[in-house]
């Protein structure tokens, strides 16, 4: 076996896709969005004798006034019970962020957060990381369910909305033009306002959106009441995985309730594509009652989600020093945004 940087899109993404747990996160098009952002983008498979891909994983190198690190989200992806392919992995990631002379290297695996794992991380010497590296709690809709046993199984208060919004003549539009990110962005701002988050600039949109775009992968769903924007959702659609990336909503949608209408028909389109799971990505703790995204997460619920731990990030630590001093900022920030 060895380890080789990858430079063939179509191979990478059917070993990817290949296993069922995978997300966009460790997607070609994930690395191509980084890539266009100026980022370093690392591309590693393990191949045995016959170039057949046993491994693989895409991290960027992010650099910050207190260190550059490499950051793998979502991965690696492969055969975990295989110890020997899973220590030569993790060595070769730390080679890599030697290279690019990282503090350290960010792990967030895409597998479930269980004593037996963390073990696992512990062993391989890494350490818990200060803060979290993209999503690591979430909810998930199985797709294997008709739609009739979905709202069977959702909250009352949810099936109501649908029958509302049905009976309101709310419209559903969907849109694989990078252009409509513009509009997105802009009603962005409005829902951070309402929400008190940091939104993405249109330029970072715009970019992931195209990224996805070039190999079908991403779609735009807006709903309309008498041609007037409800909400928006920026749909992924990779591997067994659509995912709900972005939401946004008018005020106007804070009367007239869209959203339920996009998850349904975003549901429909994943079908269609023979994707069996539905993620609505970020939740908080039922008695995280105070968190600003509180709201958000009980309504993700009322599809009746089963709920999903993620391993929590993990660290290779390459400059011991610089990487005690980064703790400290890191979790004095995590502090002050309570996350």
């Amino acid at each position: 076996m060895k380890i080789i940087d990858a430079t063939d899109q179509k191979k990478w993404d059917k070993f990817v896709t290949s296993h069922d747990d995978a997300n966009f996160l460790q997607s070609w098009a994930w690395g191509e969005f980084h890539e266009s952002r100026g980022k370093t983008v690392i591309r590693r498979i393990a191949v045995d004798d016959k170039d057949k891909i046993q491994a693989a994983y895409v991290g960027q190198v992010e650099t910050a006034k207190r260190g550059t690190y490499m950051a793998i989200a979502g991965g690696p992806i492969l055969d975990w019970s295989d110890k020997k392919l899973v220590k030569a992995i993790f060595k070769d990631m730390k080679e890599q962020g030697e290279a690019n002379r990282c503090v350290f290297v960010r792990v967030r695996p895409q597998i479930t957060d269980t004593e037996k794992n963390r073990k696992l991380f512990a062993n391989l010497g890494l350490k818990p990381a200060p803060m979290y590296l993209s999503v690591e709690f979430a909810g998930v809709l199985d797709l294997e369910k008709s739609e009739e046993e979905i709202l069977a199984g959702a909250a009352q208060g949810l099936r109501r909305k649908i029958r509302k919004a049905n009976k309101s003549g709310i419209t559903v539009e969907t849109s694989t033009d990078p252009k409509d990110i513009k509009k997105f962005y802009e009603i962005q701002l409005e829902t951070a306002a309402r929400h008190k988050f940091v939104e993405f600039s249109e330029d970072f949109l715009r970019k992931q959106f195209e990224a996805f775009a070039k190999y079908d992968e991403v779609k735009l769903y807006t709903a309309k009441l008498d041609g007037e924007i409800l909400a928006q959702n920026f749909m992924i659609f990779y591997g067994n995985e659509a995912s709900y990336h972005y939401g946004v909503s008018t005020e106007l949608g804070t009367k007239y309730s869209g959203a339920p209408l996009l998850h349904m028909q975003a549901m429909r389109d994943a079908r269609d594509r023979g994707i069996t799971r539905y993620n609505f990505w970020g939740i908080t703790g039922l008695d995280e009652t105070k968190h600003r995204f509180y709201g958000v997460s009980q309504f993700k619920r009322s599809f009746g989600v089963s709920e999903l731990k993620y391993l929590h990030a993990h660290d290779i630590v390459i400059q011991p020093t610089k990487y005690k001093i980064d703790c400290l900022i890191e979790k004095t920030r995590a502090k002050i945004r309570h996350v």
